[in-house]
């Protein structure tokens, strides 16, 4: 979306609050749409930041939370908290706009390791992961965290902090054991750094404040199932198909709790390349890194909605042609809108990620992993 007015910035809010922070977090939905209903300070923001992904409703909350803004941690609630947030906000505006053009609205997700999880395990093993679209590079640990499906035996990493539950639909081939990984990278546009306590902070300040949510708690102090088939919202960015989960959202202290428990899962594990740079023009190169015994694993997740359309086709040939001459697949995850031309039928729930296996849709994924719905017996076919 070109955002290039006030009624522009005003109608690219209220869309966040209704479709992605409805249900997920009451505290957003209720600041974005305030934020929508003012018109001063939409036309504010629409002279004060370019057009494009410094646009993004999540990355001015997350810049507010990180310089620790009014209310922080729980998100302004009622008229008098809304116009103290305003107020700071606009006093502090040289500070906020600093930290919107120099971050991105781009977190991990660690829990989205469960909806992968069913794919990967069923490859040709080991794998060498590529995660494009990386932040911290969470999702390239499948095998640090342990996992609970339906509420049945935990496995996985007996050492990992992090539990991730998540409910299946019938034939969904639920595995027994995480894959073997033996090379691991990720290339994204501004990666961050698990050791620098100031990316650990801007990590943090992108975890959304919201209700507790039972399905998704994500370390070892506390997790359950629940029974949430609908979808959630991306962190990452205003997609426009978040929305409201079966039993709520998730509280800031489950998703910073789980994204933590993840950090720490992963700190003294072997250190992971994280490129920054061109998805396009950096990933023929990363992935020729990776070792031919292994399978490799071109993957995504929730991670090339803000690409233009000719850039995301260009993207699928620059993938298919590194799998040519090499075992190997492309695994993405993401809403049915940004594959468009995935064959399939859409999603009744838009609000649910199309899990692919080499262009195939094989499942329906929540946003945050707490739910897979299956379509087919993943059965990849050479690329």
């Amino acid at each position: 979306m070109v955002v290039n007015s006030a009624q522009a910035v005003a109608d690219r809010y209220a869309d966040f609050a209704w479709q992605q922070a409805r249900g997920e977090s009451d505290a957003h939905e209720e600041l974005t749409a305030r934020i929508s209903q003012d018109p001063d300070f939409c036309d504010f923001l629409a002279v004060s930041l370019p057009h494009g992904n410094q646009q993004q409703p999540n990355l001015l909350l997350a810049a507010v939370r990180y310089l620790d803004g009014p209310h922080a941690e729980q998100g302004p609630r009622g008229d008098f908290a809304y116009r103290s947030w305003r107020e700071w906000t606009i006093r502090h505006w040289d500070d906020v706009r600093d930290v919107m053009m120099r971050r991105l609205a781009r977190t991990d997700e660690p829990a989205r390791c469960a909806t992968l999880l069913p794919v990967l395990a069923r490859l040709p093993q080991p794998l060498a992961l590529l995660e494009v679209g990386a932040a911290a590079g969470l999702c390239l640990h499948p095998d640090r965290y342990r996992y609970r499906y339906d509420g049945g035996p935990e496995f996985g990493d007996p050492d990992s902090p992090v539990v991730l539950p998540c409910r299946t639909s019938p034939g969904t081939p639920v595995p027994a054991a995480p894959p073997r990984v033996v090379w691991r990278a990720g290339l994204g546009l501004d990666p961050l750094d698990l050791s620098d306590p100031d990316d650990i902070r801007w990590l943090r300040a992108l975890a959304w404040p919201g209700p507790r949510d039972n399905t998704a708690l994500g370390t070892s102090a506390g997790t359950g199932t629940g029974d949430a088939w609908s979808g959630g919202t991306e962190n990452s960015g205003d997609t426009g198909n978040g929305g409201r989960t079966g039993n709520g959202g998730v509280d800031v202290a489950d998703r910073a709790g789980r994204q933590l428990a993840a950090v720490e899962a992963v700190r003294n594990a072997p250190p992971t390349p994280l490129v920054r740079g061109d998805l396009l023009h950096e990933l023929p190169a990363l992935a020729a890194q990776a070792p031919p015994e292994a399978t490799l694993v071109v993957f995504h997740t929730a991670a090339l909605t803000h690409l233009p359309l000719e850039r995301r086709e260009e993207f699928v040939r620059v993938v298919r042609s590194l799998l040519v001459d090499r075992p190997g697949h492309w695994v993405s995850q993401e809403h049915h809108s940004v594959l468009p031309w995935l064959p399939g039928p859409r999603p009744a729930d838009a609000r649910l990620l199309t899990l692919a296996v080499d262009g195939r849709p094989v499942a329906l994924t929540e946003q945050h992993g707490r739910s897979v719905q299956w379509l087919a017996e993943p059965e990849p076919e050479p690329v």
